[in-house]
């Protein structure tokens, strides 16, 4: 014959199994991995519906030592707690915002029931960086203070370590910033304080940024294709396998 099909012998039947296989677990593979990411999909999904109802629910007090071990649970939650702020020992964290780039405040507020909560206050702009350019929000007597919870940022920023002994701080990072303040018994999260305006402007609070990747629909979707493609490689193949055989017999 003279048609490509006869061009060369069908590969053996051996070879055609161990391909098929391979190609089998490939499928079986990427399909799981869409699967997988269709069930972060809704996960995520209920996660957010989550973090809106808390957002914009009524504060709750600030949970305490008993609620600590699962303290993930209540990421975002609306709080409020009463105490006094050690503005001595506040820690100012890199920061940027829509407002440019500047610095967080963190300031420990030693709440009524005797534990600690580190306070970010808010954003501040290079030039209010010194506790001085902002005496008026340094308030001396009890405050009470709503925000939202949030979990601890240890380790640093992006390609940036968190350097205390320079207090150096590029992420909120509590159990660091209550060791080189001297803190003592501190809660694992932090509060991002509400848009309440602080006396003299500074530091401003409500700058909390609730965002959350969602791109589980496009991996899904890249997964099936994937799967979806090499089933079509495979069955094309093995029918051009199919047709060599074919071809090769009716050649003799």
């Amino acid at each position: 014959m003279t048609s490509a099909a006869a061009a060369r012998a069908p590969r053996s039947r051996a070879v055609l199994v161990v391909v098929a296989l391979v190609a089998l677990a490939g499928i079986a593979g990427f399909t799981r991995l869409g699967v997988w990411q269709v069930e972060r999909l809704f996960w995520k999904k209920a996660l957010i519906e989550r973090v809106e109802a808390r957002i914009h629910a009524a504060p709750v007090a600030a949970p305490g030592p008993a609620a600590w071990p699962d303290i993930e649970q209540a990421e975002y939650t609306r709080v409020a707690l009463t105490g006094r702020f050690l503005n001595d020992r506040e820690a100012l964290v890199q920061a940027v915002t829509e407002r440019g780039a500047g610095s967080w405040v963190l300031t420990p507020l030693v709440t009524a029931s005797g534990f600690t909560v580190l306070i970010n206050r808010g954003f501040v702009p290079p030039e209010r960086r010194e506790r001085a350019s902002r005496a008026q929000a340094l308030a001396e007597g009890p405050v009470t203070v709503t925000g939202l919870l949030r979990l601890s940022e240890p380790g640093g920023g992006f390609l940036r370590t968190n350097a205390p002994a320079e207090d150096r701080w590029h992420s909120r990072d509590v159990a660091a910033i209550a060791a080189a303040r001297g803190l003592t018994p501190v809660a694992p999260y932090f509060v991002d304080a509400d848009a309440t305006p602080n006396p003299g402007g500074f530091p401003v609070g409500g700058l909390t940024v609730v965002r959350f990747s969602d791109n589980h629909l496009v991996y899904a979707v890249t997964w099936f294709a994937l799967a979806a493609m090499l089933a079509g490689a495979l069955g094309f193949v093995l029918r051009h396998e199919f047709r060599l055989r074919r071809a090769r017999e009716q050649a003799h």
